[in-house]
């Protein structure tokens, strides 16, 4: 009986396991400060080659920035 529980079962398993493993990748992906300040110089040479206006850069620094301090105050609540 178990047997077949766990044979009918292994789909669903499957699919809740590869859940599991791409929110770990986005929490990871989405919590790495060196991203994001890979994104701000990034972000700081194309305003430099006038790839990106003053408005633009502002505006996405602003979220990086944002997105920095979130990622450092998470840490710190986590110590």
């Amino acid at each position: 009986m178990f047997l077949i529980d766990d044979i009918l079962l292994a789909p669903l398993k499957g699919v809740v396991w590869l859940g599991k493993k791409i929110n770990e990748v986005i929490e990871k992906e989405i919590s790495d400060e060196g991203r994001i300040k890979e994104k701000l110089m990034e972000l700081q040479m194309r305003f430099e080659l006038d790839e990106i206006n003053d408005e633009g850069y502002k505006k996405q620094e602003e979220e990086l920035l944002a997105r920095l301090d979130a990622i450092r105050k998470a840490k710190e609540e986590e110590v």
